[in-house]
């Protein structure tokens, strides 16, 4: 697999606890909306037994002339020493790696069920959807506890307005502990949610991405609503 040494050129807080990075995109790095890279410090001043590496799905979609990831701030080594590198430094950067991305079949429809970071691919395919105008139906059910926590909402929901093909359902589980108004569903994703805004369950591909037991309960939930194995594609994000 390729190895690159790039720059960061910019960072951000896209959420409460959660900030992107992008840095250049190197020459002839050709991606998949989806994929995913691994980011590796170079000197760092701190490491731990984590190490040094770790794999982050890319929020650029491939027509975009940097590359970008998104994380959760852990007190890590590893994070500490990001979320403080100079603009400029260098990093490398492997890959790009990984099969989530959208399939081909534009006649079913695709549904994603999403938890917290876990939307850090979906950016990236959502993006990239708009940008080619693809005619797939897209769902996109993105559960948070509160919008603080929710990394690019305001992104997705001009992604909305701008893709009359996309339809996003985001849902927030804890409002009582948000200082903001949200007028939009609340609850943890279910078979009712679903059908309010898919009707037909049995025909659509299924996504799901983000922590470990939130991956679980989702293929649960689409395996009794009737998607086989085929029809299922998940990616864990776990100790992010």
């Amino acid at each position: 697999m390729a190895v690159y040494k790039t720059k960061l050129i910019k960072k951000e807080e896209v959420a409460e606890g959660t900030m992107a990075f992008y840095f250049e995109k190197p020459a002839g790095f050709d991606f998949i909306a989806g994929q995913y890279v691994t980011v590796s410090l170079i000197n760092p001043p701190e490491t731990d037994d984590e190490g040094n590496s770790r794999f982050f799905s890319l929020i650029a979609a491939p027509y975009e002339n940097c590359l970008g990831i998104a994380t959760r701030m852990r007190d890590t080594a590893f994070k500490r020493v990001l979320k403080n590198l100079p603009i400029g430094s260098e990093v490398k950067i492997t890959g790009p790696d990984g099969s989530f991305y959208l399939h081909k079949d534009a006649s079913r429809p695709v549904v994603f069920l999403i938890g917290g970071i876990g939307v850090t691919p979906v950016f990236s395919m959502l993006k990239d959807a708009a940008y080619e105008k693809l005619p797939h139906q897209l769902f996109l059910f993105y559960s948070n506890k509160r919008p603080e926590d929710a990394a690019f909402l305001k992104n997705l929901q001009n992604l909305e307005k701008e893709n009359k093909n996309l339809k996003l359902v985001a849902t927030m589980t804890e409002m009582e502990k948000s200082k903001q108004i949200w007028l939009g569903e609340t609850g943890f994703i279910n078979k009712e949610m679903l059908q309010k805004y898919v009707g037909n369950l049995t025909s659509p591909i299924y996504y799901m991405s983000g922590p470990p037991a939130m991956v679980k309960a989702m293929r649960e939930l689409a395996e009794k609503n009737g998607a086989t194995d085929d029809n299922i594609k998940f990616e864990e994000f776990a100790g992010y």
